[in-house]
């Protein structure tokens, strides 16, 4: 259902697990429906594409929410601690995590995969989504344990 849901730039990780740019509100109600327990932010409220009802819908369909903003031009050890307690609480439960176009999410993700070796997503060295070539700053920030 959610493969085909046109979410922008939409990947499934593990059958637990998917990650997307921002989904709209059709497409958040769809996650319920694809029964989807807990959905993981990294957008900043005020960027473009953002829904700011967002909360308001996934608490209506019982999806917890968690809100990271991450600014995209400094992501922050503070915003990674964030995301690793966040990731370590889902405790096998299906979670789908997103920023505005998967970027943030990606590397998020690609760095978790370090300090979580144990965790059943891609392998590390798949490539980040085709359409984004990480600067110095994000390249840094991945490299990091």
């Amino acid at each position: 259902m959610l493969d085909e849901a046109g979410i922008y730039n939409f990947r499934r990780l593990s059958p637990e697990l998917t990650t997307s740019g921002q989904p709209s509100p059709d497409q958040l109600r769809l996650l319920g429906e694809a029964g989807v327990e807990t959905v993981i932010n990294l957008a900043m409220p005020d960027s473009p594409h953002a829904v700011p009802e967002e909360a308001e819908i996934l608490g209506g369909l019982g999806i917890a929410y968690i809100a990271i903003p991450v600014d995209f031009a400094a992501p922050g050890e503070d915003d990674f601690l964030a995301f690793r307690e966040a990731m370590d609480a889902l405790g096998g439960g299906t979670a789908h995590v997103h920023c505005i176009a998967n970027y943030r999410v990606s590397a998020f993700l690609h760095r978790y995969r370090k300090v979580r070796p144990d965790w059943a997503g891609e392998d590390p060295a798949d490539p980040l989504p085709g359409d984004w070539e990480p600067d110095a700053v994000w390249r840094e920030f991945m490299n990091r344990g």
